[in-house]
């Protein structure tokens, strides 16, 4: 379940993966198998090959593409989420779901 985000936002993410584009999402998300990630940024492309050749420049691996929906995306947590959005300009969405006032990267 996704948490912090509005249906439009879920819907705009759709859309642009519809259009061709690669598109980030990240919302709240807590899952035992990732303690101490409170959310979760999908990255998202219709054309698998696309996702993985951007993937590669992150060192992430195409078989970490989740293919289980109608949306392929990289499920991103942790250090991988904080780098890939500092590194994209996502400032908005890092801002909401990561940004401390302790921390920097």
């Amino acid at each position: 379940m996704a948490f912090g985000i509005t249906r439009d936002e879920l819907v705009q993410w759709k859309s642009k993966i519809q259009q061709g584009e690669i598109a980030f999402l990240t919302h709240y998300w807590m899952d035992p198998r990732f303690p101490g990630s409170t959310s979760v940024t999908k990255v998202g492309a219709q054309d698998i090959d696309q996702l993985a050749k951007w993937g590669e420049q992150y060192g992430l691996k195409k078989q970490w593409i989740d293919r289980k929906e109608s949306y392929p995306h990289f499920d991103l947590f942790g250090e991988w989420q904080e780098k890939v959005l500092r590194l994209e300009g996502i400032e908005d969405q890092y801002a909401k779901f990561l940004e401390k006032k302790d921390r920097t990267l």
